[in-house]
């Protein structure tokens, strides 16, 4: 059974945050709001709870996962930025943007594309996501959850629009920790452009594609 812990939305306790990374820090994985859908994520550090993120999600080791950093110096730590792709992100971070880029040594090699030796980074436009990106000092892997249907086969999860109180009943015996924001998740994933090109592709349209699409065409 998951613990509960509940964060404003705008301005995290302190007190609460310091005891969510402390659990991470311990290999714990939890479910999270961000400035898109909520999330399931860890320590980027952990090696034993990306395995676990992994096992919820179904993912094979060649899927690469995304992770949150709290702003563009860090993404610097974790991949190789070259100037049109500063420009790019400098337009528009923070906001719902996943970024495919060339990574550094620092990212591991459970996170990373295999082949490609790419990963995905966002920086977040959300309070509670910054809260605990500061506090921990680490990247927070970020991908997506979804309504786990128990009436269904095992681990079968549907797009459907459902509350986070159904969100969290259906993933609870899977993670370790839930953050409850008093908001209702978002149905709409991030856009991602890929960045390793030498012009910027769009790989999804997701919230604010029109603007990534715009910058793009300047940053180009």
């Amino acid at each position: 059974m998951s613990t509960l812990f509940t964060l404003h939305p705008e301005n995290p306790q302190t007190r609460v945050v310091d005891q969510i990374v402390a659990a991470l820090r311990d290999g714990a994985v939890m479910l999270y709001p961000t400035d898109t859908v909520y999330a399931i994520g860890c320590d980027l550090n952990s090696k034993s709870a990306i395995q676990r993120v992994r096992q919820i999600k179904q993912f094979s080791n060649d899927k690469p996962l995304t992770f949150l950093c709290p702003s563009l110096s860090d993404i610097a730590q974790y991949a190789v930025v070259n100037d049109p792709a500063y420009r790019l992100m400098r337009r528009l971070i923070p906001g719902p943007y996943t970024f495919l880029l060339p990574t550094t040594k620092l990212v591991p090699k459970l996170v990373m594309h295999p082949k490609r030796k790419t990963t995905g980074i966002r920086v977040p436009d959300h309070p509670i996501c910054l809260a605990l990106l500061n506090a921990l000092g680490n990247p927070v892997i970020s991908t997506s959850a979804h309504f786990i249907d128990p009436s269904e086969s095992s681990h079968a999860a549907t797009e459907s629009n459902v509350s986070r109180f159904e969100l969290f009943d259906s993933l609870e015996k899977l993670v370790d920790l839930v953050i409850d924001s008093d908001v209702e998740p978002g149905n709409q994933a991030s856009t991602i452009l890929d960045l390793t090109t030498e012009e910027p592709i769009i790989v999804r349209r997701g919230l604010g594609w029109e603007a990534a699409a715009a910058w793009a065409v300047e940053a180009s």
